[in-house]
């Protein structure tokens, strides 16, 4: 605990230059910003950063990219509270109850309440990931090639299975994530695979471009497609929250921070179940039960803390298992291997000074998000105003700029555009994200564990099955399928009553 404590201190010491002060502050605003713009995600938010940070130094980059994310996160609430359309996926849950405060005169307190859930939410999931991480960390070293091919292949279908109404499309995109990650050359050898003679797929599809094109130029469809109604904001009360909301709410904030933290460490799942889930579990143990829907602080309150607390939570896996808790933490895990980090199980033995850092990026972005949230509000909203027809082309300049900066090859920008018109129908047929994502991140660390384990058993099978952690992740993956199958196909009907 107290060497923990002393590299938190020199974590804080490093980070606390006027200089990375200043970067801090400056891309928690932006998170802010464009998780407020309906239509862009925390997860196209980091895939643009991340093409304009390549140049920085490793600490100054993932700095900025953990406050946007932070940020982005945390200012879906502005729009959801105040034109019941929520900024990020992340932020629906916030549009039940927020939005209703605002009918009523009361969205300045809205605003401060969720701004106090999105801090104090923050600074829980903080704590266990600081707490958390060295232990899990020790526990991954016991992992070998054949946990780690589970662990890949669990992280897609959990995502397919919990994102999505129907866990068969979420699986579907799943594996179509895999075959992605197998396109170009074979790691061991160098044969080609699927590049049917093209020179530039011979190297492989790279991940950036394909999440700028996934998460930014789909999105940018999707909203010229659904185009938003011109934005009517009303007068701002008192924005400042008042102590009775936090000490009469107490065990809802401890509640939805652990319960978000909880949801942040499954691979693939996200911060939008992770604030429908806080709200789910605050609505049962409420004794205001009737409130919920027409105006809650406590429905707030919760949503924002569980969604909030799941960012520091999806990290834990990031960090231990080099396995990415939501959609933005695999972008964010991108971003590391680009920058020269290794996460994984030997993080705590080669760089654990590391861990710290990302949690003192987390504290200087929650201090962010605070100013903004509480100073801020009145002037941050105007931001809403801005016209779409101004936004998209924008937005479409980045990608497209981002895309080609990575390596300077204009095969990039193809596979952006490529990627953007596969994300949008997949959106349209009711296709999730999340497991097509997972599936190009997870893809190369589940081949190559494959492959080394069938090297050390010598092509035999049977220790994936016998070894005891590799059993019950095994275990684990035909339970969920199974499960899944049965709820879908296997239940009876109930038949209708007569007339």
């Amino acid at each position: 605990m107290f060497d923990g404590l002393l590299l938190f201190g020199q974590s804080i010491v490093r980070f606390g230059t006027p200089e990375t002060i200043a970067y801090a502050l400056l891309a928690s605003l932006v998170g802010v910003i464009m998780g407020a713009l309906p239509g862009l995600t925390a997860t196209m938010a980091l895939a643009l950063m991340t093409t304009l940070t390549l140049q920085l130094a490793p600490n100054e980059a993932l700095l900025i990219l953990i406050c946007t994310y932070v940020g982005s996160i945390y200012g879906g609430s502005r729009s959801a509270i105040l034109l019941n359309i929520p900024g990020t996926p992340a932020s629906a849950a916030a549009c039940i109850d927020g939005h209703a405060l605002a009918r009523q005169g009361m969205a300045g307190r809205a605003m401060g309440i969720a701004t106090t859930g999105s801090v104090l939410g923050t600074l829980i999931g903080m704590f266990f990931l600081a707490a958390f991480t060295p232990v899990l960390g020790g526990l991954a070293l016991r992992f070998g090639a054949y946990e780690f091919f589970w662990l890949a292949l669990f992280g897609v279908i959990i995502a397919g299975t919990l994102t999505g109404d129907d866990p068969l499309k979420g699986w579907i995109a799943g594996i179509a994530g895999l075959f992605i990650a197998t396109i170009g050359q074979e790691p061991q050898y160098g044969y080609e695979r699927f590049a049917w003679g093209v020179r530039d797929l011979a190297g492989g599809i790279q991940l950036v471009p394909a999440l700028v094109g996934a998460f930014g130029f789909a999105e940018l469809l999707t909203a010229m497609r659904e185009r938003r109604l011109p934005v009517k904001i009303s007068a701002l009360d008192r924005v400042i929250p008042r102590l009775r909301d936090l000490t009469q709410y107490w065990r809802t904030i401890i509640r939805s921070g652990l319960i978000g933290t909880g949801v942040g460490i499954v691979p693939g799942v996200g911060e939008d179940v992770a604030a429908w889930s806080s709200y789910a579990a605050a609505k049962r143990a409420s004794k205001e039960k009737e409130k919920f829907g027409k105006g809650s602080v406590e429905g707030l309150m919760a949503a924002e803390t569980g969604d909030n607390a799941c960012v520091p939570g999806a990290m834990i896996p990031v960090l231990t298992l080099a396995i990415p808790g939501s959609a933005p933490a695999a972008v964010l895990m991108a971003a590391m291997i680009i920058h020269g980090v290794k996460p994984g199980p030997l993080i705590m033995v080669e760089n654990p000074q590391f861990v710290y850092d990302v949690v003192a990026m987390m504290l200087f972005a929650t201090i962010g998000i605070l100013i903004y949230g509480l100073l801020l509000t009145k002037a941050l909203v105007q931001v809403l105003r801005v016209p779409q027809h101004l936004i998209v082309p924008i937005i479409f300049v980045l990608c497209a700029v981002g895309s080609f900066a990575i390596a300077g090859r204009l095969f990039d920008v193809y596979v952006m555009l490529a990627f953007g018109l596969i994300g949008f129908f997949l959106r349209h047929f009711g296709y999730p994200m999340a497991p097509l994502v997972l599936g190009i991140v997870l893809g190369d660390l589940l081949e190559k564990n494959l492959r080394r384990a069938l090297i050390l058993s010598d092509g035999d099978l049977t220790p994936f099955f016998t070894r005891p952690i590799a059993g019950t992740v095994a275990a684990l993956i035909f339970a969920t399928i199974a499960w899944r199958l049965w709820s879908l196909h296997g239940r009876p009907k109930k038949r209708e009553a007569p007339a």
